[in-house]
């Protein structure tokens, strides 16, 4: 344990002295950890030797993924996203089960599985987008608002709505529905995951920010303790979600969207102050996991690897979910390359990565093409985004605004 702990403090003091330099270039964070990972895992100096049957894993990812998204939501820019509210409706509500049935169609094709429910299962495993690994995209002021919110926003909820169709298709792969039927077992568990999971988000996030407005009026919260209440209240609207059978997830971002509403008239600064703490726990949190992802998954997954993987996860980055936006998108008044922009940066990441968990976790027969997929999408997703993600950011930011007469911003 000792040894573990060692070897990752080491490398964060290490990746954080140089991080700027190299978050500058085509090399993204992702990429360093997930390769790191992988050097001292099993299949490398074996240094650390996780199982991806542990629960460590899982909950590791789980709580970084509820901290991002927690934090992405609360720095929304509501006024912006008040505005294009109408492109993340086109993204969740048309793109998504585009994205599904499509990676569901070609994952017949292509994948050889005796179950289609569990072909079903690996569509939605790669269907949601990571908000963690699109942070170069969100947070690049190169790229129009409207663009970053909406990636933002479809990156913090799809995730949480598509826990619960992961769910219906991995017990109706394993047989769980039994004589209750698809239908009623579909009902439960939407109502469980998305209604607890959005009731625990609002309540806690609304009468924390009451408490904490009041605090600040009454002077008694000192600079000192500003930070932290935030980062408690990530961590509380997930965990208390998860606890009472709902989606900690969509918890955590409705919980943020909440504070950012409840907070709109805050400055930049105080907002920044906030969420100071959270951030930084987030990305820690995030590049642990990818490290373990590295280690533990990304080695022991190759003996699973196959030609028809590959092609699936090409497809799955480009045509699965190219397509699905590109139409979602049709009439809404964004231009042809900006909805192939948005198109393109859906990479994936750490809910795939909870989700890939979860199902090997499961003992779903068959399970382990279906993990390599994941792995497949994964790597290839964390290399090709984190090449492209600021060139064509930077590109299409100028062309845009080069359109309307402004002068792009740099991106600091």
């Amino acid at each position: 344990m000792y040894e573990t702990i060692a070897v990752l403090a080491l490398f964060i003091t290490l990746y954080s002295s140089v991080a700027g330099a190299i978050e500058r270039r085509w090399i993204s964070g992702p990429i360093v950890f997930t390769c790191f990972g992988l050097l001292i895992g099993p299949a490398g100096f074996a240094l650390l030797d996780w199982d991806t049957d542990r629960e460590l894993i899982r909950n590791l990812a789980e709580v970084t993924l509820a901290m991002v998204l927690f934090t992405d939501a609360a720095g929304a820019d509501i006024r912006v996203l008040k505005k294009t509210r109408g492109v993340p409706a086109r993204l969740l509500l048309i793109g998504l089960p585009l994205t599904i049935a499509l990676g569901f169609i070609i994952g017949m094709l292509l994948i050889d599985h005796p179950s289609i429910f569990a072909i079903a299962v690996l569509a939605t495993m790669l269907a949601p987008t990571d908000a963690a690994l699109g942070k170069a995209v969100i947070t690049n002021e190169a790229v129009p608002d409207d663009i970053r919110q909406s990636l933002n926003v479809e990156s913090g909820l799809n995730d949480g709505i598509c826990v619960p169709v992961l769910l219906l298709f991995l017990a109706l792969a394993l047989d769980m529905a039994g004589d209750v039927g698809p239908l009623p077992l579909a009902a439960q568990l939407v109502f469980e995951q998305i209604g607890i999971g959005l009731a625990v988000g609002l309540v806690l996030t609304f009468f924390t920010v009451q408490l904490l407005k009041y605090a600040r009026h009454r002077e008694w919260l000192t600079k000192t303790w500003t930070q932290i209440p935030i980062f408690a209240l990530a961590l509380s609207c997930f965990s208390v979600a998860q606890y009472l059978g709902g989606s900690g997830f969509i918890a955590a971002f409705s919980g943020g969207l909440l504070m950012a509403f409840m907070d709109k008239n805050l400055s930049q600064e105080v907002k920044e102050e906030y969420l100071l703490t959270s951030e930084g726990a987030g990305d820690t949190l995030a590049l642990i996991t990818w490290v373990t992802f590295g280690a533990a998954v990304v080695g022991q997954a190759f003996g699973y690897f196959s030609w028809n993987i590959l092609l699936y996860s090409l497809l799955s980055l480009t045509v699965i979910r190219m397509v699905p936006v590109f139409l979602a998108l049709t009439g809404s008044g964004i231009d042809t390359e900006g909805k192939l922009f948005m198109g393109w940066f859906g990479p994936r990441g750490l809910a795939s990565i909870v989700f890939a968990v979860i199902v090997v976790n499961s003992e779903l027969p068959g399970s382990g093409p279906l993990a390599m997929t994941v792995v497949c999408t994964i790597m290839l997703s964390i290399v090709a985004h984190g090449i492209t993600a600021n060139p064509w950011a930077q590109a299409y930011g100028r062309r845009r605004l080069a359109s309307r007469g402004n002068t792009p911003r740099k991106n600091s």
